[in-house]
């Protein structure tokens, strides 16, 4: 598993080498194990996110619509959809046209090439401050995989809800890829949840990570192109409240 710790970044904010070295860690751990865990330190210092700003962050997952989808296969999930385009020799970032999202054939068994509406992302969180910087974090280790000169950028805020009579399943298809570049898992909150194992696997079954998001700020990167991910369902830990998880899963795309 490739872990990168805050304790590996130099102390002080003083340069942009210091600054940059958690991405450039990731980066190489990406290139060399398709995949790498980056600590909520060493994220919130890349995205200039304070106790404040984070929580203000956190709260747009209390706006979150019903997927639908997910409930006929017996899971509470809410979520929103929207897509971006990323010029990283710019860092211009534009939002593109709302449109159901799609999966491409041979990456998801349970939806691929499945038309799936799900309600746009709100204004607010489209101009949150903690927005451009994760994005241009991601842009960065994404360019270890490819050298795009503009990403396609999927933003999917998910809240997986579980109860004592229901567990809450992030991923009732099993493992998958989404047929993108780089995918990643940002942990925003959860509370009351015990489980939400992450695993990534490569195409042959090999376990290349399991770990569990337990911190707000934990950052799951993979090379998508060469692997395969899941996430275990989760149950309350007090069965008399439920439980939740709430996660930004963001892909990036060469386009």
């Amino acid at each position: 598993m490739e872990h990168i710790d805050d304790r590996s970044a130099p102390s002080g904010t003083g340069g942009a080498a210091g600054a940059d070295s958690p991405v450039e860690a990731a980066r190489s751990c990406l290139t060399r194990s398709s995949v790498c865990l980056m600590s909520p330190a060493s994220v919130r210092e890349q995205m200039g996110a304070d106790d404040q700003s984070w929580a203000r962050f956190a709260a747009h997952w209390d706006e979150l619509g019903e997927d639908r989808y997910a409930a006929e296969q017996g899971t509470r999930r809410l979520r929103r959809y929207g897509r971006f385009s990323l010029t990283p020799a710019t860092g211009e970032l534009v939002q593109l046209p709302h449109t159901p999202f799609v999966q491409p054939k041979d990456t998801n068994p349970l939806y691929e090439t499945m038309d799936r509406d799900f309600e746009p992302l709100t204004g607010t969180f489209v101009s949150d401050p903690l927005l451009r910087p994760l994005f241009a974090l991601l842009g960065r280790a994404a360019a270890a995989l490819d050298d795009a000169g503009q990403w396609i950028v999927k933003v999917h805020p998910f809240r997986v809800v579980a109860t004592a009579d229901d567990k809450g399943d992030p991923t009732p298809e099993g493992r998958h890829k989404d047929g993108v570049t780089l995918v990643s898992s940002l942990l925003v909150n959860r509370e009351n949840a015990s489980g939400g194992q992450s695993s990534v696997y490569t195409h042959d079954g090999r376990e290349l990570l399991s770990t569990t998001l337990h911190r707000p700020g934990s950052l799951l990167l993979s090379d998508d192109r060469d692997s395969l991910h899941c996430v275990s369902p989760i149950r309350p830990m007090d069965l008399s409240r439920p439980a939740y998880r709430d996660v930004l899963v963001t892909t990036l795309t060469a386009a």
